[in-house]
C-alpha cells in the first residue's frame, strides 16, 4: 500500500491516512444574536461529506476564540457553550465515519471585520456599519488602504488573548476535537506579531526575532497546558510573507529561514507538527504559485529540524500527492479547493493508486 493511506501516530492519537482538509472558511455562521458563532446544518453537511469521503483528519475553519478576532461577522466561534454544543453533533459525527475531527483556533487581528468573500471581495467592514468592529493589531497599522486602523494591543489586552486562547482549547476539547491547530498563518494576529512588515512594536513584543515570537510562544504555552498530554497540538505557519522571494521587493518581512528558526522553538514546547502554508499577511506581495508551490518550504522544515509536517497549496492529483509523501518531502497532505470540489477525492486517489480509505457501511454491496 503506498504511504498515503498509511496510519500516521502523534502522541496517542493515530489518524486513519494522510489524505487530510485544510482549514477553510465557510462564512456560514450567524452573525448576531444567540446563535453568533455557531455552527449550522451547512457547517455538518460540508463537514461530514469530506469524512464520508474518506479524508484522514479534517481541520475546521478559523474558528475564532473571542467575537472581535472573527475575521468576518459570520465565522464559527468557540468562546461559549452553545457554540460548544452545536461542534458535538459535528465532532461525533466525524469519528462515525472514521475521521479524525481537528479544529484551528485563531484570531483575525487587523484583518478582522470584514464581509463574507462573495460579497464586494470580502471588503472590510467600518465600526460604524452592522456587524462592524474596531479590529486589533500589534501596530496600528491597517492591512489594506481601506481597512479600518486597528488599535494597538496593550500588554493587558495581549494577555488576555493568550487566556482566551486556552480558553478556546478547553472547550474545544469539551466539543470533542481531538487535533488543536493553532492559526499562526495568512495575515492572522499571531502573524502580525511574527512579521516585522506588521509589527512595528518597541517593547518585549517587538523588534527582534525573540521579541516577535514571544506572543506566539504565549499562546502555544497556554494552549499545551490544558490540552491533553496524549493529544497533538499542530501550528499552521505562513513560512513566508513572499518579499525576500522578490529581489525587487526591499520590504522587510518574515521569511523561510525564520520559520525553520520558529520550528525548533515550537517542537520544545510540545508542538506535534507544522502546518506550513504561506502568504496573507503583506496584500500586495508578489507571490509565485504553481503544483505544489508551497510543499518546498514544508520540506525544508522537516530535513532541516526533524519536525512533522503537513504540505497544502495546489495539491490536486492523487499521483502528486502520493509522491509527497513517498518521497518524505512531507508526512501529510492538507487538501483545500479540490476537496470543495470533490468531497469523495480520497476515495477515488485509493482507487487510482490502489489504496484504501474508510467508506460508509451504507455504501458496501454484498
Amino acid at each position: 500500500m503506498t504511504s498515503l493511506f498509511t496510519p500516521y501516530t502523534l502522541r496517542s492519537l493515530t489518524i486513519p491516512n494522510r489524505i487530510w482538509m485544510a482549514a477553510m472558511c465557510q462564512y456560514s455562521a450567524a452573525p448576531d444574536g444567540e446563535a453568533v458563532g455557531v455552527p449550522t446544518d451547512w457547517h455538518f453537511a460540508h463537514l461530514a461529506a469530506r469524512a464520508s469521503g474518506g479524508t484522514g483528519l479534517i481541520i475546521t475553519e478559523a474558528t475564532a476564540v473571542s467575537p472581535e478576532g472573527r475575521i468576518s461577522p459570520y465565522d464559527l466561534g468557540i468562546w461559549n457553550d452553545t457554540q460548544v454544543a452545536a461542534f458535538q453533533r459535528i465532532t461525533a459525527f466525524l469519528k462515525t465515519q472514521g475521521t479524525v475531527p481537528g479544529i484551528q483556533l485563531a484570531h483575525a487581528g487587523r484583518k478582522a471585520s470584514t464581509e463574507r468573500t462573495w460579497v464586494d471581495r470580502g471588503r472590510p467592514i467600518s465600526p460604524d456599519e452592522p456587524h462592524g468592529w474596531t479590529p486589533v493589531g500589534p501596530s496600528a497599522l491597517p492591512f489594506g488602504p481601506e481597512s479600518t486602523t486597528p488599535e494597538e494591543l496593550t500588554r493587558d489586552r495581549i494577555r488576555g488573548i493568550v487566556r482566551e486562547f486556552a480558553e478556546a482549547a478547553e472547550r474545544a476539547r469539551a466539543a470533542g476535537f481531538e487535533v488543536a491547530e493553532i492559526h499562526g498563518a495568512h495575515g492572522y494576529l499571531i502573524n502580525q506579531f511574527l512579521s516585522p512588515y506588521s509589527n512595528h512594536r518597541t517593547d518585549e513584543y517587538g523588534g527582534s526575532f525573540e521579541g516577535r515570537t514571544r506572543f506566539a510562544l504565549e499562546v502555544v504555552d497556554a494552549v499545551r497546558a490544558v490540552w491533553p498530554d496524549d493529544l497533538p497540538v499542530f501550528f499552521r505557519i505562513s513560512a513566508t510573507d513572499w518579499l525576500t522571494e522578490n529581489p525587487e521587493d526591499g520590504r522587510e518581512g518574515w521569511t523561510a529561514d525564520d520559520t525553520v528558526r520558529f520550528a525548533k522553538e515550537l517542537q520544545a514546547r510540545g508542538v506535534d507538527l507544522m502546518d506550513v502554508s504561506t502568504g496573507g499577511n503583506v496584500p500586495d506581495a508578489k507571490i509565485v504559485t504553481g503544483p505544489g508551490y508551497q510543499v518546498p518550504f514544508a520540506e525544508r522544515v522537516r530535513t532541516e529540524t526533524g519536525m512533522p509536517v503537513a504540505a497544502v497549496g495546489m495539491i490536486t492529483q492523487p499521483d502528486q500527492a502520493r509522491e509527497i509523501v513517498a518521497s518524505g518531502r512531507a508526512d501529510a497532505v492538507l487538501l483545500a479547493r479540490e476537496l470543495l470540489r470533490n468531497p469523495y477525492w480520497a476515495r477515488h486517489a485509493a482507487a487510482e493508486l490502489g489504496g484504501e480509505v474508510a467508506s460508509p457501511t451504507q455504501y458496501h454491496r454484498a
